[in-house]
């Protein structure tokens, strides 16, 4: 069990949510917030979210049906949410926004269990696309992480019917073998209940079997929503909420620590997100073990979910920042961690959220599979430089940390920024040939001492 922040919640006081709904309606044409004329538009902030909103600034803690109205905040009250949420965030976490220097390793894609939200998955007889990574290729992609500056390696594959507990233990023994230092996180609570089934030991055992080959924290994926009346039709045979949560919480009570994830803009209701973090929130009431919280938006162009059962075409702009801020104002001050998928997100978005509750950009990735084969073409690499850059853009402080939010540097003067350890790309370059052969001749002889991608 982890140490509860019980004095946390004296932290949030203040009428700040009070200002912020207030400066929209002394900021608007003719300040018409007690205008009722039916020719005149009107600008305030409706009742019932002014009083949600400072009463979290009082304090106070919202419920299910409070998330749940400011899930469908829009016009004046969207703004007055968007205000709040970044107010909470700076009283939360001040003006530094984090990253990790970190790697996507996805062992095999081999899979059956059949999400419909799900591009990643192959069968076994899908010869060209399917894999399942050797050790050896599993270690070249740590070395090249920790030549990148990596510090953690993000472990997670698809459910290979072939597979036993074992192997996914033999993988932690590998790295850990050559790669002591790397920090381990892997292996989802649908990954955890698969092994643990085929082991035979009880729950506990077999998580600290993986903890003593190395594995130092786990991703809180395979959430999606902690609701069965939802995960029975985006993937009936995936462990139910009750096991994702007996899960979770037997990880969290040996001490080893995991996300909390929730995927939304497809087939869910603002009150089965509500219900999801709710769900949440009392989980780290009662074991303090969540790291962040990282809402994830659905990808739709490529999977079944979306094409053939009619879900919604993902998040709207407005959804997402919804979302940011509504986990802010919910979760503090049990999770103050809200983490930016950018990879859903893209960077653009992702700096919004910095001013909708975000306080950290998750991690440069180098590689990313699962969005990019539903869709998502916000790439798979984002360099700690460009991460330094998108957050210096938006006036606040770009840190460098590690899987458990400690810091390993603070970047407040860009002049004292470190050199890239990134591969050197080749651009293309458009435009007449002649303007374009000095810089083509520099390239080809500064990628001569690029490091191997």
């Amino acid at each position: 069990m982890f140490e509860r922040n019980d004095d946390a919640r004296n932290s949030v006081h203040g009428n700040g949510a009070d200002h912020a709904a207030q400066s929209i309606q002394n900021n608007t044409p003719n300040n018409t917030s007690n205008n009722t004329s039916n020719n005149t538009p009107n600008y305030s902030v409706s009742d019932d979210v002014r009083g949600l909103l400072d009463g979290v600034q009082a304090g106070r803690e919202l419920t299910a049906k409070d998330a749940e109205r400011l899930l469908t905040a829009v016009g004046p009250d969207f703004h007055a949410l968007i205000a709040a949420a970044d107010l909470a965030r700076s009283q939360d976490c001040g003006d530094d926004v984090s990253y990790v220097v970190c790697r996507n390793i996805n062992f095999t894609n081999v899979c059956y269990v059949g999400c419909s939200f799900c591009g990643f998955a192959r069968h076994k007889d899908d010869a060209i696309d399917a894999y399942d990574r050797t050790h050896e290729e599993i270690l070249a992609k740590c070395k090249n992480a920790i030549e990148r500056g990596a510090t953690e390696v993000c472990i997670q594959g698809g459910i290979h019917p072939n597979k036993t507990h074992e192997d996914y233990r033999d993988i932690l023994l590998a790295i850990k073998a050559v790669y002591p230092d790397l920090h381990i996180h892997a292996y989802s609570p649908e990954e955890i209940d698969f092994g643990h089934r085929k082991s035979g030991m009880k729950l506990e055992e077999y998580l600290q079997w993986l903890i003593d080959a190395g594995l130092g924290t786990m991703p809180g994926t395979a959430a999606e929503i902690l609701d069965d009346e939802i995960r029975d039709i985006l993937s009936p045979n995936k462990l139910k909420t009750g096991r994702w949560v007996e899960i979770i919480k037997a990880a969290h009570g040996l001490g080893l620590r995991t996300t909390a994830t929730l995927m939304y803009g497809h087939i869910e209701k603002p009150r089965h997100i509500a219900g999801h973090l709710d769900l949440l929130r009392e989980i780290q009431k009662e074991t303090g073990g969540f790291t962040e919280f990282v809402p994830l938006g659905f990808i739709h162009e490529r999977n079944l979910l979306f094409n053939l059962l009619g879900a919604r075409p993902g998040p709207s702009m407005l959804e997402d920042l919804r979302m940011i801020a509504v986990s802010r104002l919910f979760l503090r001050p049990w999770i103050t961690n809200i983490q930016i998928s950018w990879v859903k997100m893209g960077h653009k978005l992702g700096q919004m959220a910095l001013y909708a509750g975000a306080n950290d950009f998750g991690g440069t990735l180098m590689e990313e599979s699962i969005s990019r084969e539903s869709g998502s073409d916000f790439g798979e690499n984002t360099p700690p430089e460009e991460f330094r850059r998108i957050i210096r853009e938006v006036g606040r402080v770009p840190v460098e940390r590690r899987t458990l939010y400690d810091v390993v540097a603070r970047f407040e003067d860009p002049a004292n920024d470190p050199i890239s350890l990134e591969p050197k790309k080749d651009v293309e370059l458009s435009g007449p040939a002649r303007s374009r052969r000095s810089l083509e001749k520099a390239q080809s002889g500064s990628n001569a001492d690029a490091p191997a991608a």
